[in-house]
């Protein structure tokens, strides 16, 4: 190290420095009282400040040998640096366009987006109003309400059958107090096993002989158990209930609303329907059907849906075979609840311009019709059936679209058992019957053990029937 204190030239090692005074400066520290961010320039060989070095560079003692290059770069001159130069705007130089003359056309900017604003409002507001007004208001007279303080014979009729009512139902229909009942004001239809001694033996039911049967065919009125080996007919093994309230009310348009709980257990098949009066137009599906509720006691990990499924359809058609259901059949599913866990209200509104059904709410529809075209030509039917047999058609002559649902119509409750239809499908969830086979009756009762423990709360609790005429004089509205 070498050093001359009497001088301003000071060594250490290779780096030198200048100083003013005998005391050495720490690197970086500007040798100058000057205003650093004065206006000088640089020289014309850019290596020295006039005004002093840049406070703001940094020393060459503390940039390694690499960043000049070589180590040749290295000695005592100081390298030049750009001094630093400020951006910042003038006062007076800054523009100030909302000081100046405003342009006329500007204003079209803030007023073509209200004047945008309005016409939608107006429009919707327009569109809000026309839906409204467009809505039919009907006028309806009360024809029943059934608050259930007693069964009402002059109303209700109890159906006895054991046919299966064309669908191969496994129950037989009862007039008894065990399967029809009121109790706190709530209407019960409930069904209970079969005496198991009709099914052990052989026996008879036969309905006609006492005459409690409602139905005019034979093979309604009377049920048989044979014994005998290799024959698996039985009496039906179960017996529940189903009313009607065809000779009390029914109503042609109108509305009607049932407050109901729905049963809960394996292969129960609950309903509220309708069906009419008269036959004006032929034999079922001829003369129409109206579904407004139906499902299964199932549970819902059923694989068609159990109890949080209800759905709604029409039945019309020139026979069996051509029913158009599938064209208006709607399924509705209970939000994290089911519809056996509490009551509901299950509705139908029916003019001759539409129907629809809905649960708790008009709002809330389940099934949907327009009747804007006859039923006729928006079922498509073939021109005969699959015998050969030529499909008239017996609707389009009275000259309404909604024939055959033009019509008085009863309401029918009830809740049947298994069946053979394809209600409960063959391949879904364990189902002990197949329903094209001949010991399907029996099959089903030999495996009452698996599902006669699901029958928890097996009956339709109903609190109110509610049916309402249509009486404005506006009928074809």
């Amino acid at each position: 190290m070498e050093q001359d204190l009497g001088g301003s030239r000071q060594t250490a090692g290779n780096f030198s420095f200048i100083s003013n005074t005998g005391t050495p400066l720490r690197p970086g520290t500007p040798n100058t009282d000057r205003n650093p961010f004065g206006d000088e320039r640089l020289d014309p060989q850019g290596s020295q400040h006039l005004g002093g070095p840049n406070p703001f560079a940094s020393p060459n003692i503390s940039r390694p040998a690499s960043s000049f290059g070589s180590s040749s770069a290295l000695g005592s001159q100081p390298r030049g640096q750009r001094y630093f130069h400020s951006r910042r705007v003038k006062k007076d130089e800054v523009e100030k366009p909302w000081l100046s003359k405003a342009d006329p056309k500007e204003k079209w900017v803030t007023i073509l987006p209200i004047l945008g604003i309005l016409v939608g409002l107006g429009i919707s507001g327009f569109l809000i109003w026309d839906g409204i007004r467009s809505v039919v208001k009907h006028k309806y007279c009360v024809v029943l309400e059934d608050n259930f303080d007693t069964f009402n014979t002059d109303v209700w009729t109890k159906e006895v059958q054991v046919g299966g009512f064309g669908n191969g139902e496994f129950e037989q229909t009862t007039n008894t107090d065990e399967n029809v009942y009121v109790e706190n004001g709530h209407l019960f239809i409930k069904p209970t096993l079969q005496d198991e001694s009709l099914i052990n033996k052989d026996t008879v039911i036969n309905l006609l002989k006492d005459g409690t049967c409602t139905s005019k065919a034979w093979s309604d009125c009377v049920a048989a158990t044979n014994t005998t080996v290799g024959n698996s007919t039985i009496v039906p093994p179960t017996r529940s209930g189903r009313i009607n309230s065809k000779k009390g009310a029914s109503i042609k348009y109108g509305r009607v609303e049932v407050v109901a709980k729905l049963p809960e257990g394996d292969w129960l098949w609950p309903a509220i329907w309708m069906l009419p009066v008269d036959e004006t137009y032929g034999p079922w599906p001829l003369s129409g059907e109206i579904d407004l509720v139906e499902s299964r006691g199932n549970n819902r990990s059923y694989g068609q849906g159990g109890n949080n499924i209800v759905s709604s359809t029409l039945h019309w058609g020139p026979d069996a075979g051509n029913d158009a259901w599938w064209r208006t059949n709607v399924k509705r599913e209970a939000l994290h609840t089911t519809y056996s866990s509490g009551f509901n209200t299950f509705g139908l509104e029916w003019s001759q311009k539409y129907l629809f059904t809905y649960v708790n709410s008009r709002l809330l529809q389940v099934l949907y019709t327009n009747f804007d075209e006859p039923l006729w030509d928006r079922g498509n039917f073939p021109a005969a059936n699959s015998n050969g047999t030529r499909l008239e058609d017996v609707w389009s002559q009275t000259g309404r679209d909604n024939t055959p649902f033009d019509q008085k119509f009863y309401l029918i409750l009830n809740v049947a058992v298994g069946g053979t239809n394809g209600w409960f499908d063959d391949s879904k969830s364990g189902k002990p019957w197949l329903d094209a086979s001949p010991n399907a009756k029996k099959d089903f009762w030999n495996a009452r053990n698996t599902w006669y423990p699901t029958w928890k709360n097996p009956a339709l609790e109903v609190s109110k029937v509610s049916m309402w005429q249509q009486c404005d004089g506006n009928e074809e509205l």
